[in-house]
């Protein structure tokens, strides 16, 4: 056994910029491990059976040992990483892989990149990975919002205005800027009742926040809940939606070009709010010139949200996924 201590990660200087550093940083699996251990510990290592701190032994691969009271604490226990038989520099690679690149990767491209033999291995790793792209605890929009919602799905006939029959309804918060847009905030919901839009905006909208939405009778409720509403009736103006609401129509605008982009119209509804999730994630970190801070934040966060099994991931859907799509249909 040995009893090494290891630096603490600092963002902004301990993340590989370009593929050259990514190799130099991660040149093999302990390097791996000790950066996942610095991630997941960065005030040092706490012992979850005894509470207590301090260096601990590593007894074997991925197991460290409490130097107070010799529980065992498996490195990867309770991260999406916990069960995993692939090496951590091959996950590693598949988060510089989706973060890295401008729109992301689908499954078939993550396959052939980590030359996995399974398209159903890269499907599921894709949407771990998408669990690790919210943060828990992140901030509420605040000051300016607007918000309104889409379809995504494709075209149907016989239906006009908010009506669908098979389209995803996805809800949509923009942060407005003095100059362009600033955080967003999307939500698969069920229907266009009240209660859902109005809890969708408590949820993601900080109160005493100014929210500007259309006239859609849903929303009316807002003012009473502590926000200032400020409504614009689209069919008293004689300007188009997209000009009453530029913030949420381009965000919705953008999402389905994405979803028609990197994974060619593939997804599925019960999988939707990961797709929603990625998007988010990357929309919000548009402005990063630093590629590899989007790969330690998916690493930091990978080690903070629930293990999900494959299994599980094809719980609502039955089977596995479509090879060729993203999405399991």
């Amino acid at each position: 056994m040995s009893r090494n201590a290891s630096p603490l990660p600092r963002p902004g200087v301990d993340y590989p910029r370009n593929i050259v550093e990514f190799d130099e940083f991660f040149a093999s699996e302990e390097d791996c491990r000790l950066y996942l251990e610095r991630v997941r510990w960065p005030n040092g290592f706490v012992c979850r059976a005894c509470g207590q701190s301090g260096v601990p032994w590593r007894a074997r691969r991925n197991v460290l040992l409490c130097c107070h009271c010799r529980a065992e604490t498996r490195l990867t226990a309770g991260t999406i990483f916990e069960g995993t038989r692939k090496p951590l520099r091959v996950w590693f690679r598949a988060m510089w892989e989706i973060t890295s690149q401008k729109y992301g990767a689908n499954a078939l491209g993550l396959q052939r990149v980590l030359g996995l033999k399974s398209y159903t291995t890269a499907w599921s790793w894709l949407h771990k990975l998408r669990r690790a792209m919210v943060r828990p605890g992140r901030e509420r929009l605040a000051a300016c919002v607007e918000v309104d919602e889409s379809y995504v799905g494709g075209e149907e006939a016989g239906v006009t205005g908010r009506e669908t029959i098979k389209k995803a309804i996805v809800a949509i918060a923009v942060e407005l800027k003095d100059v362009g847009m600033g955080r967003i905030r999307l939500r698969h919901v069920s229907d266009l009742s009240g209660p859902v839009l109005q809890d969708f905006v408590k949820d993601v909208v900080e109160t005493g926040s100014v929210v500007r939405t259309d006239g859609w009778p849903s929303y009316a409720g807002l003012a009473s809940l502590g926000f200032q509403h400020e409504v614009t009736v689209l069919s008293a103006s004689s300007s188009p939606a997209h000009v009453q609401m530029p913030a949420v129509h381009r965000v919705a605008s953008l999402l389905k070009r994405w979803l028609l982009g990197t994974l060619q119209g593939g997804i599925s509804k019960e999988h939707l709010t990961y797709y929603l999730d990625e998007f988010t994630f990357r929309f919000n970190r548009r402005t990063s010139h630093a590629r590899g801070m989007l790969f330690y934040r998916v690493v930091e966060q990978a080690v903070q949200v629930d293990h999900v099994s494959t299994k599980q991931l094809f719980k609502n859907t039955g089977r596995g996924p479509k090879r060729g799509t993203d999405g399991a249909k």
